[in-house]
């Protein structure tokens, strides 16, 4: 497995990835219609916008496998935060990749990215409810941070903030 910067050739790829992983993993999470309605189409948009911002200096990194296909990907942003001021903004992974390291791969990549910047802390959003994903992060040392409210589909759901003050650790070389 490897792991490099995306391009917008992989657009396509990040989407797909990005719209199916939504349907699977936020199943019963929020609703149906609204999981039924995303669009790979608006997805490329929105990952062809993140990936052109400069303002925030937005990156994506994809993890790739041995048969050169995109597995996987994690976007990231600088924050305007206090405390943290990196944001792992999305990692998502294809089912077949996950628990075999990628996402580790993944975060460890976006922890150097950041440092060679100068920002040396990270948080990340994730669904309240999303127990493999906040289990993932506080695996990684995330520490729990903030809260907030996000709606889908008419739909409240709490979000939980975790943060790493100290991202050095996350980097594996």
């Amino acid at each position: 497995m490897k792991i490099r910067k995306t391009n917008l050739d992989d657009i396509k790829a990040i989407s797909k990835i990005h719209i199916d992983t939504w349907r699977t993993t936020y199943n019963g999470l929020v609703p149906d219609n609204f999981l039924n309605e995303l669009s790979y189409e608006e997805a490329e948009s929105k990952w062809t916008d993140f990936l052109s911002d400069q303002l925030h200096q937005s990156f994506i990194y994809v993890a790739i496998n041995n048969s050169e296909e995109i597995i996987g990907f994690a976007a990231a942003q600088n924050s305007d935060d206090i405390e943290f001021k990196g944001e792992l903004y999305a990692l998502y992974l294809l089912p077949k990749a996950q628990g075999l390291g990628a996402g580790r791969l993944l975060i460890s990549t976006i922890a150097e990215h950041f440092m060679k910047k100068g920002i040396f802390s990270m948080l990340v959003w994730v669904m309240k409810n999303n127990n493999s994903g906040r289990g993932f992060y506080k695996r990684l040392g995330g520490q729990y941070y903030s809260h907030r409210e996000s709606v889908f589909g008419g739909t409240r759901v709490e979000d939980e903030a975790y943060g790493w003050k100290d991202i050095s650790r996350l980097f594996v070389k």
